[in-house]
């Protein structure tokens, strides 16, 4: 599918400081992008590049004018990548305690085609929680990006430095992109996902 809207939503990870890699894959596809963040995801990122090469403010926060109507074109993806421990735990929980978390809430339960990349060691994915958690969303029907058969796995802990290099920005852009062809025209005709 070429020609859509990404939504990225970023948390505070260390390879959040790559999501322009995101961003450009997508422009390469001719889809348009536009990226929410965490608040602790800020500072980990370039807004200013960010921001200039998705032409679009970064988010984090809610609208200061309650009134102000939307700038940003309808999604027809997310991505929530990296995507930490403790965001992965809170969108399982359906726990929308900043703008990021809520916007994913929201998405998810419009149905839009959603893939999350976590970015967490080994010991915090062996944890019941997490993978109760991987459980649920892949239940829901969000497709998470984690185990042999994506070619992702938990870093062991310490070496996030050394998995930042080889995070599956581009896995992740094509994965979305795939499901929302599939949601936009299976068998080449439109479908209402609602």
């Amino acid at each position: 599918m070429t020609g859509g809207h990404l939504q990225i939503v970023v948390c505070g990870a260390g390879c959040a400081a790559d999501v322009a890699r995101l961003v450009d894959t997508a422009q390469k596809q001719t889809w348009t992008a536009a990226v929410t963040a965490t608040p602790n995801a800020m500072d980990f990122m370039d807004v200013p590049v960010i921001e200039k090469l998705a032409g679009v403010p970064v988010r984090s926060h809610y609208r200061a004018s309650p009134g102000a109507r939307r700038s940003l074109p309808a999604a027809d993806a997310l991505v929530v990548a990296p995507a930490t421990y403790n965001s992965i735990n809170k969108i399982a929980l359906g726990l929308a305690d900043n703008y990021a978390m809520t916007s994913v809430a929201e998405l998810i339960g419009r149905q839009l085609p959603t893939v999350i990349v976590p970015f967490v060691n080994a010991a915090l994915a062996a944890r019941l929680p997490f993978r109760r958690a991987v459980a649920s969303l892949r239940d829901e029907g969000v497709r998470v990006l984690l185990g042999p058969e994506d070619g992702w796995e938990p870093h062991p802990p310490g070496s996030g430095d050394d998995r930042r290099r080889v995070f599956p920005w581009a896995a992740a852009f094509e994965t979305a992109a795939r499901l929302a062809y599939e949601v936009r025209s299976p068998r080449g005709r439109p479908m209402q996902t609602w």
